[in-house]
């Protein structure tokens, strides 16, 4: 030591300790309970959804499983009987049922327009088809594009 320096006698400094990160401060944990619970109700609606758009994944399968009755039996007017039944039985489930229940031919088929776009709307010939007792000319795979399009798609009435 120099006694000449009077720095030098003194104890060098103390650092103060790292602060970490655990214990959490009180607003990191009220951060993390609105995280999990923004995260609880995104899964609480996407729960709600996916239940609510039951129906129409249950309708695709049957649309699906009429079509492949067709590819099998080759019987044009049952499935187009049986896709406007579907059709009709999707629209009453989404909408109330005094607006579809009694509509028909080209109010019908205004119906189910009002939801596509005009590259996927449904032939005028769909609806004449519908209750034609002999065969009309109608293209099933596009009548079968609408019909996926249009479950798809529709927008449920408000309650």
């Amino acid at each position: 030591m120099n006694p000449q320096d009077p720095l030098a006698a003194l104890n060098p400094l103390r650092e103060p300790q790292l602060i970490t990160w655990w214990p959490l401060a009180p607003g990191w944990w009220l951060l993390l309970a609105l995280l999990l619970l923004c995260l609880g109700l995104a899964l609480l609606f996407l729960l709600r959804r996916y239940r609510k758009n039951a129906y129409r994944r249950q309708a695709l399968r049957q649309l699906h499983a009429i079509y492949r009755q067709y590819n099998e039996d080759q019987q044009q007017q049952c499935c187009i009987a049986a896709t406007n039944a579907l059709l009709k039985s999707v629209a009453i489930r989404a909408y109330p049922q005094r607006e579809v229940a009694s509509a028909s031919g080209e109010a019908w088929l205004l119906f189910l327009n009002q939801a596509l776009r005009p590259e996927e709307a449904f032939d005028p010939q769909f609806s004449l088809a519908i209750y034609s007792k002999q065969s009309l000319t109608v293209n099933l795979t596009a009548v079968e594009r609408s019909a996926q399009q249009w479950i798809k798609k529709h927008r449920v009435a408000a309650p």
